[in-house]
């Protein structure tokens, strides 16, 4: 197995870098400046240049990796087109090169309520709009998909237990960026994450359940 992360320098993705990197998985990172993200992400990571609203750029990049994880997200801005060219466009690049280098799984950070139309983040750009067209995108490619809906992202680890639900069941919740970076790589190892979409939060009343119990819970 090789990994290529998309959006390796921002908060999930380079926890998801580190993830991999602590597992001794070979992992390409993609990302727009190199110099910043030697200070950001693990000295093994092999890092490639590229952008995901740059398809040309994709192919080279993905190179011989066999899985992709994807945690790119439009940054805070007063620009309304970053959420549909980041979250949705960007994407679909994305898929596109997974489905021309016969990519084997590909692996989708978005949020819970992307199926709320009327949800108080579509105010900003309509984002969980752009993301739930990209997982449909991702859906109807015929590549093998898990698409994984946190909570709100916590910055900061806390020992409160995963708990792991099916499409628009979860509607509220937290849970650490680490959490999240842990329950993506586990998607690439669990037969029962397979073509999924799974909704994640942290409880600390939540009975402890080990990875392979999580995804066999979620129909």
């Amino acid at each position: 197995m090789k990994t290529f992360v998309a959006g390796a320098t921002g908060q999930t993705g380079r926890r998801i870098v580190k993830e991999l990197v602590d597992r001794n998985i070979p992992v390409r990172a993609l990302v727009r400046d190199i110099d910043k993200a030697r200070d950001i992400l693990p000295a093994s990571a092999e890092l490639v240049v590229g952008d995901v609203l740059q398809p040309e750029t994709l192919n080279t990049a993905i190179g011989d990796s066999t899985v992709l994880l994807c945690a790119t997200g439009a940054s805070p801005s007063f620009d309304p087109t970053g959420p549909y060219k980041v979250d949705c466009e960007g994407t679909k690049n994305l898929v596109d090169a997974a489905k021309a280098k016969g990519i084997e799984h590909f692996v989708l950070v978005t949020s819970l309520c992307t199926s709320q139309l009327f949800h108080p983040l579509n105010l900003f750009w309509l984002i969980l709009v752009w993301k739930k067209q990209a997982e449909e995108y991702l859906q109807k490619s015929g590549l093998t998909y898990t698409i994984v809906r946190p909570g709100g992202l916590l910055n900061d680890e806390n020992p409160d237990s995963v708990v792991m639900s099916a499409a628009d069941t979860l509607f509220d919740g937290r849970i650490p960026r680490t959490k999240v970076a842990q329950v993506c790589v586990e998607a690439l190892f669990q037969p029962d994450a397979r073509d999924k979409i799974v909704e994640v939060v942290a409880k600390p009343e939540a009975a402890p359940k080990n990875w392979q119990e999580l995804f066999a819970s979620v129909a």
